[in-house]
């Protein structure tokens, strides 16, 4: 037998570790906001951000220089100890399973703060494999250390193997909470020519037909990324999982970012992930459905109280199906609501 038995997949591997989650826990994610926690003076903002955000992550690999590893590792630390995150995620982005830092970072950080700690974000996730061996890890440490809520994983797409592997990443575990697309990495790993950091290139397009007047033809530009995207969309999708855009690296760039977010969120994604204060807002703004579609879409519910038949709306026919599409924007829409008064309001909720 190659798989685990069904029967097995929701048994603790450790003795003393919290039984798994059946479902992934809903909660509103729009933006993972990363933080250096090295920083002192960062992390002493941290209690005007935790209420602005999401889910706030604090980053131990990439961007965090080697010598700066330990003390961004206790300075994350502090930081949970510190602040009362009440509905605001917290995660922290561990450093790869090949480096010096990662069993330290495991060790520490459930040790310290295992009972505040919502997500471990696992980079360079490659096959089940990888999640397999954090899954018994944490499993050990939460009986160790007497943690009562199952600590979840979430993988970062940044090689072609983990992009072959998506499907196998998603059922490894019942851990699992999402993942998240990781341009950067990946496309050095495809050996694509772009120095950019998620977004779209100038030179990946599809030219227009020759024209008859013989003119300059429109290169219309194309999404590096959508396939990649849906494709991790669909696998989450399949297994009750959560897909978020990555990074968006221009921040000068304010309008590329809400048009890639965009996409994104149309795709299928929840969230992607702030880096900088400016995208936070950015984020909310996509991430969150517009106002006009959830009133529609509440139309279509309270016209179809069942779910069943078929309905005329302002000359648009409305059936099961689509009954579905307004479901789940009117259930993002309670979850807005629930954090944003402002949306509650217009939503009508």
């Amino acid at each position: 037998m190659t798989t685990k038995p069904s029967k097995k997949f929701f048994e603790p591997l450790a003795i003393g570790a919290p039984l798994p989650n059946r479902e992934v826990p809903v909660a509103l994610e729009r933006m993972v906001h990363f933080f250096p926690p090295h920083l002192e003076k960062i992390r002493a903002k941290l209690p005007e951000m935790i209420p602005q955000v999401d889910v706030l992550l604090g980053n131990l690999e990439d961007a965090i220089p080697a010598d700066a590893k330990e003390a961004a590792r206790k300075g994350f630390i502090a930081a949970a100890k510190a602040n009362d995150f009440g509905s605001t995620g917290l995660w922290t982005r561990v450093n790869c399973l090949n480096s010096p830092w990662f069993l330290d970072d495991m060790t520490e950080i459930v040790g310290e703060v295992g009972d505040k700690l919502d997500v471990v974000m696992l980079p360079k996730v490659e096959g089940p494999w990888d999640i397999h061996y954090l899954d018994q890890l944490l499993a050990q440490l939460e009986a160790r250390h007497g943690i009562k809520k199952p600590i979840q994983i979430h993988a970062i797409l940044e090689t072609a193997l983990g992009v072959a592997n998506v499907e196998a990443i998603a059922a490894a575990s019942p851990r699992m909470h999402g993942m998240s697309l990781g341009p950067a990495d990946l496309a050095a790993s495809r050996g694509m020519k772009t120095t950019r950091v998620g977004g779209g290139h100038p030179s990946y397009g599809v030219l227009e037909d020759s024209r008859a007047d013989g003119g300059a033809r429109t290169l219309f530009q194309q999404d590096l990324w959508h396939y990649t995207v849906a494709k991790m969309v669909d696998a989450c999708q399949a297994h009750g999982l959560k897909a978020f855009y990555g990074p968006f690296g221009d921040f000068s760039d304010d309008a590329a970012c809400e048009a890639q977010f965009r996409n994104a969120f149309l795709l299928g994604c929840v969230g992607a992930w702030s880096l900088h204060p400016k995208q936070i807002d950015i984020a909310k703004k996509v991430f969150s459905p517009d106002v006009a579609e959830v009133l529609f879409a509440k139309r279509i519910l309270d016209a179809m109280p069942d779910g069943t038949g078929a309905v005329m709306i302002d000359g648009k026919m409305q059936d099961d199906a689509t009954w579905k599409q307004a479901k789940v924007i009117v259930d993002l829409a309670r979850r807005v609501a629930a954090r944003d008064a402002a949306l509650a309001e217009a939503y009508g909720l």
